[in-house]
């Protein structure tokens, strides 16, 4: 996903998170499609997972309907949960997935009461809210055990800054900190940056991994 403006962007700083999961209940097909990659984003987890010791308890943050990454996860002896704000994604997960608990829910709302050993937030958490980018990451590294691990993408911008676009086919918000932005906010939490990487280069697709002392 590319992280600029052009002439068919449109600023729309106030669209709310229902409003994004409203979006993905229309495009839950991209993902079902026999054409979809469900290696999109493996090779990430699998380099995420190497910093990992303990692995108990793992949350997939817009964990959307393919179960790639849950079943990743299980197959590395993780106890795992989903959450979404799409209620036709957590609808399908759940049909895929019977026996693992999802939650339908705003990451920008919810309560995290457990803790994990490992979070991914791959391809999500661009939708929030520019102002609350910082609030949510916060609350994902203090949900997360001492060495836990964190991976997720963003938009690698040289300066925070948020959009609307339909390339999808609704239109769908994304904000982003910035790449320095977001790196600034990790060490000041106390993480230790395991990766950074642009990997879908030229595009500006980015992932970062970090881990919680």
């Amino acid at each position: 996903m590319l992280f600029y403006c052009d002439i068919n962007s449109v600023y729309l700083t106030d669209m709310k998170p229902e409003q994004i999961g409203a979006a993905y209940d229309q495009i839950t097909h991209m993902w079902q499609s026999k054409d979809f990659n469900r290696e999109n984003g493996i090779s990430a987890h699998k380099k995420a997972l190497a910093f990992v010791e303990s692995k108990h308890k793992a949350l997939d943050i817009g964990c959307g309907c393919t179960g790639r990454f849950l079943d990743l996860l299980i197959d590395e002896g993780f106890s795992v949960e989903g959450l979404d704000i799409s209620q036709k994604m957590i609808q399908l997960a759940q049909e895929r997935h019977p026996n693992i608990h999802f939650h339908h829910a705003d990451i920008c709302q919810v309560e995290l009461i457990d803790r994990y050993d490992f979070i991914t937030a791959w391809d999500s958490i661009w939708h929030i809210p520019l102002a609350q980018q910082r609030s949510v990451l916060t609350k994902i590294v203090n949900s997360l055990n001492s060495g836990g691990v964190f991976i997720f993408s963003f938009g690698g911008t040289d300066k925070p800054g948020d959009h609307c676009d339909n390339f999808m086919g609704p239109e769908v918000y994304y904000s982003s900190l910035g790449t320095n932005g977001f790196l600034q906010l990790f060490i000041e939490l106390g993480c230790v940056i395991r990766h950074l990487e642009f990997d879908q280069h030229p595009e500006l697709h980015t992932y970062l991994i970090v881990e919680k002392p």
